[in-house]
């Protein structure tokens, strides 16, 4: 039985093509996608990831962080985060968590993530590497299927159901602007109930929604979403079109080792 924290997704089929002479292709070569989200570092922290990120470089070729990586969105906070990020030697893209919004300054935590090298997915951005894509965002609550909260009644819940139809569309941006045929989509909220059971059923609707599958059932270039959040909820789940979607909220990672991210293969 192959390793649970070790998927493979392969790439849909191109067209056929005849290679010149001494250029015939090759197998593709698969890009080790590590995966963690809710570090929520605080401000009396002392090096507390250190050694995660020392270590990720060892098993991984790219590092996606899913947002709550502090705990207030203090300065100081991101800034002890930073100087264990800076001892990771691979490439890091990231989505911003609801956390990283209590203190009123996200793009203060956003640009300090930046200065340490981090490619921050925000604002419909995305990120080649090595033949990979890596789009998403934060994304938002509102619930799931049938139970997904509809813009009706009072004017504050129609405001709260066009930020969230905002966010999808800016999701969408990132992944639409994507031209790699293998393509890891990271959130922090969860885009399907699958990986939030496990939480309160009185909360699901507050920790993601289908519109974030939505968004990304309409891309078949999608091979792997990532999210975090859901502290209590499942590890695994799938879209409706069958997309695997991996809950690597760090209290969740505990539950199946002592390895502090998953490592999946894209």
């Amino acid at each position: 039985m192959s390793d649970p924290s070790r998927v493979a997704h392969d790439a849909p089929e191109t067209p056929a093509q005849t290679p010149q002479p001494g250029m015939e292709a090759g197998p593709k070569t698969l890009l080790r996608v590590a995966a963690v989200g809710d570090l929520h570092v605080n401000e009396a922290a002392s090096r507390p990831y250190r050694d995660l990120f020392e270590r990720v470089g060892e098993d991984a070729d790219v590092l996606c962080l899913c947002g709550d990586l502090v705990n207030f969105g203090k300065t100081r906070e991101v800034e002890i985060l930073v100087e264990d990020i800076r001892a990771c030697t691979i490439p890091i893209v990231g989505v911003m968590g609801n956390h990283e919004h209590e203190c009123g300054q996200p793009e203060v935590v956003q640009a300090l993530l930046e200065e340490a090298g981090v490619q921050m997915i925000t604002d419909g951005r995305a990120y080649e590497i090595q033949g990979v894509g890596f789009g998403g965002g934060k994304g938002f609550v509102g619930g799931f299927g049938r139970y997904m909260l509809s813009a009706f009644g009072e004017t504050a819940v129609k405001t709260f159901v066009q930020e969230a139809v905002e966010d999808a569309n800016q999701i969408e941006t990132s992944i639409r602007s994507l031209r790699t045929e293998r393509s890891v989509v990271l959130l922090h909220y969860a885009p399907v109930v699958d990986t939030v059971v496990g939480e309160p059923p009185e909360i699901h609707a507050f920790l993601g929604s289908s519109r974030l599958a939505e968004t990304i059932d309409r891309y078949e270039n999608v091979k792997l979403v990532v999210h975090g959040h859901a502290h209590r909820g499942a590890p695994t789940g799938v879209t409706n079109r069958g997309v695997p979607v991996y809950n690597v909220a760090l209290p969740v990672l505990r539950t199946l080792g002592d390895t502090p991210y998953r490592v999946f293969e894209v």
